[in-house]
């Protein structure tokens, strides 16, 4: 039996831009993405912790800082808003022992501050 558990996470980023006008996606910071092993074009559930909002995109890779929602995702954030991005991979039971997903913390500039590989203290 495989069973979907969460891989990594960017926990707490602050959204610095939202794109109308894209065609659509979430640009991460190409460290962000490198230090919780996320790929571009991967899927990822996005919440925002200021108002809710739960939706689910794909990854584009960006620059220094950048956590920019675009195409129609920029209508479930705002500027300044902090969200959580999550990525999931199937595991076995086997695989699952010793498991834990990696949990990367970011400042108020998205810079990553710790990258964890455990769900204590997040």
């Amino acid at each position: 039996m495989n069973l979907t558990m969460l891989y990594s996470k960017i926990h707490r980023a602050r959204v610095s831009d939202a794109n109308l006008n894209y065609v659509g996606s979430i640009t991460i910071d190409s460290v962000l993405m490198d230090a919780a092993g996320l790929f571009e074009g991967q899927k990822v559930d996005v919440v925002n912790i200021n108002n809710g909002e739960r939706f689910s995109t794909y990854i584009i890779k960006g620059k220094s800082g950048d956590m920019c929602l675009n195409g129609a995702a920029a209508r479930k954030v705002q500027i300044g808003d902090k969200i959580i991005v999550m990525a999931y991979a199937q595991y076995t039971q086997e695989e699952l022992r010793g498991y834990a997903p990696k949990i990367v913390l970011v400042d108020e500039r998205n810079q990553i501050v710790a990258v964890k590989e455990e769900f204590e203290n997040v």
